[in-house]
């Protein structure tokens, strides 16, 4: 994973820069159907925000809010400091999209494919013929830049939108789920190339389904039922969803771990077996240390006491079983409720025209 940049101060009187993505209260329903509700997020400059959720979830309802491509029903949506449906050409071409019903032209070539993009975004045949072969390699279609975007297998012709919505180097891109049907290994090269751009000061705003992909943005977004009910930083989602920093700790003989819970900075202890327990503390830097030496000092010998990162499939159940806690919610009927919002509007069948074909405005 490319480590996250880290953050600039700005200079003293300095003014921080507007966020590129703003939504304040945003709903969208579709006839008596309420599919995304009261979703507040921003997008800062510069940085990548993942928004992840099951099938179903409302991902790309919110997408196409923002790029205009349907109305919000309540809320105020602002992207690049304009409303969605009043962009201007000029606002147009700063974006990248990547939508899931993105129909490539099948009678063209890929590279064709990729340079019509390009030339409609007025880039020269210098720079284009260069970011042509630049993005092609980045989704390894360098070598197939010859074959009919018809002839391409489904994931290849994946790979070939995503280069289409990267080659004019747009300052947002925006993608829908761009690794869906992409092998593993590939997706890490395409992560590496969106970690690129975010350090050459691109925003991207992302959706996936794939949970583990959070560990690769700056800002996490976990949607559920048309409703965002995490936004946080991954290591900050960890510490929510186990209420602090995670201790694995195994001894050499029976014990009871709950003598830990008077030390300074332990919020809890799980005993698993007997000689196998968790800690929850503020800081596992100085807790790891402290709590194995408390076990010693006791004559208790450690067999091994690490810290444990819970993988964000793990921290994405926990969060969504507490909110459905929380709610008294079961969510039986949001893929029923939510599935007519990712496909299009009633008034608006399928994916907008405007998803089918790349354009420039």
């Amino acid at each position: 994973m490319t480590p996250t940049p880290t953050p600039q101060v700005p200079a003293a009187g300095a003014v921080p820069p507007e966020d590129l993505v703003v939504m304040r209260d945003v709903s969208r329903q579709f006839d008596d159907r309420l599919v995304v509700h009261d979703v507040n997020l921003t997008v800062s400059p510069g940085t990548i925000l993942g928004i992840i959720g099951p099938s179903g979830a409302g991902k790309t309802t919110t997408i196409r809010m923002l790029t205009g491509a349907i109305p919000q029903s309540g809320g105020e949506v602002r992207v690049l400091g304009r409303e969605p449906r009043r962009f201007r050409r000029s606002d147009r071409e700063r974006i990248g999209y990547m939508p899931q019903l993105f129909n490539l032209y099948a009678d063209l070539t890929a590279g064709e494919n990729v340079d019509f993009v390009a030339s409609l975004f007025g880039m020269l045949f210098r720079r284009r013929r260069r970011r042509v072969r630049e993005v092609l390699k980045v989704v390894d279609l360098w070598d197939a830049r010859g074959r009919r975007a018809g002839q391409l297998s489904g994931g290849m012709q994946r790979r070939l939108e995503l280069a289409c919505a990267l080659v004019h180097e747009p300052d947002l891109i925006i993608l829908d789920e761009p690794t869906a049907g992409i092998d593993p290994l590939l997706r890490q090269t395409i992560w590496e190339e969106l970690h690129r751009l975010r350090d050459r000061g691109r925003t991207l705003l992302v959706t996936t389904q794939h949970v583990a992909e959070a560990e690769e943005c700056d800002q996490v977004a976990l949607i559920v039922g048309g409703t965002i009910i995490a936004l946080a930083t991954p290591d900050d989602l960890r510490r929510s969803a186990t209420d602090g920093d995670l201790l694995d700790i195994e001894t050499a003989s029976v014990v009871d771990a709950t003598d830990l819970m008077g030390m300074e900075g332990v919020r809890e202890v799980t005993q698993n077996g007997p000689r196998h327990f968790r800690v929850v503390v503020d800081d596992a830097g100085s807790a790891l240390p402290n709590v194995v030496e408390r076990l010693r000092s006791a004559g208790i010998e450690v067999e091994s006491a690490r810290e444990q990162r819970l993988s964000f499939d793990e921290i994405f159940a926990i969060l969504v079983a507490r909110h459905r806690a929380e709610t008294g919610e079961d969510g039986t009927d949001e893929a029923a409720d939510d599935e007519r919002g990712e496909r299009g509007s009633p008034d608006k069948p399928g994916a907008d025209d405007n998803d089918r074909k790349p354009a420039a405005a």
